[in-house]
């Protein structure tokens, strides 16, 4: 078991990932439930034997893979449906994602979990991190960054907590509004700072 769990979290498009790379660079382990998420639903996984059955075969593309898109579709638009999908995979998501912490050897492992406050998995970590960013670039990055039209980010933020209710629960903040530069010179004081002398 590591000496220090790390929960990170933070809306879509605010960081999570460069931050998490930034850490693993520094030395910490990360466990990405986004990451766990894609390998519960790889051909040949029973996951997605079950989504097909569920939504029809037209919801894989023509190599047998998940179609993310159509599937982002569907739920967005049908919260019964969401919930459908959130019950299926969100229990075996979670369980795979707390195995590899409980392995890891290292002195610090960061859970990173887009829905750490929501899910419940904070009540597993030892520090929750926050990367914080304004509503309004939130979106933009998203546009820019995503295949998506302005009224499915709306329905993306209007399913994640609200920004202040997340800084609430945060033990640790992080802010992105600025260079990556700037991001990682904020990582890098954290490590040092809070992160590493927990271990020592």
């Amino acid at each position: 078991m590591p000496k220090l769990v790390i929960g990170l979290t933070g809306g879509i498009a605010s960081g999570k990932t460069a931050v998490a790379n930034r850490l693993a660079e520094l030395g910490a382990e990360i466990v990405d439930t986004d990451q766990i998420s894609r390998e519960v639903v790889e051909p040949g996984q029973p996951a997605l034997q079950k989504i097909a059955e569920h939504f029809g075969s037209d919801i894989l593309d023509a190599s047998g893979a998940l179609n993310r898109s159509r599937l982002r579709e569907k739920v967005f638009q049908d919260p019964e449906q969401r919930k459908w999908l959130e019950q299926l995979l969100h229990p075996l998501i979670r369980q795979t994602a707390l195995d590899r912490v409980e392995q890891s050897a290292a002195r610090i492992v960061v859970l990173v979990v887009p829905l750490l406050f929501e899910s419940g998995q904070y009540r597993q970590t030892d520090l929750n991190l926050v990367v914080d960013v304004p509503v309004e670039l939130q979106k933009s990055r998203v546009l820019k960054r995503d295949s998506v039209d302005a009224l499915q980010v709306e329905q993306i933020l209007a399913a994640q907590m609200e920004r202040s209710e997340r800084l609430a629960k945060a033990d640790l903040v992080i802010t992105n509004e600025s260079t990556l530069e700037q991001l990682y010179v904020q990582v890098d004081q954290l490590y040092h700072q809070q992160l590493l002398p927990r271990t020592l």
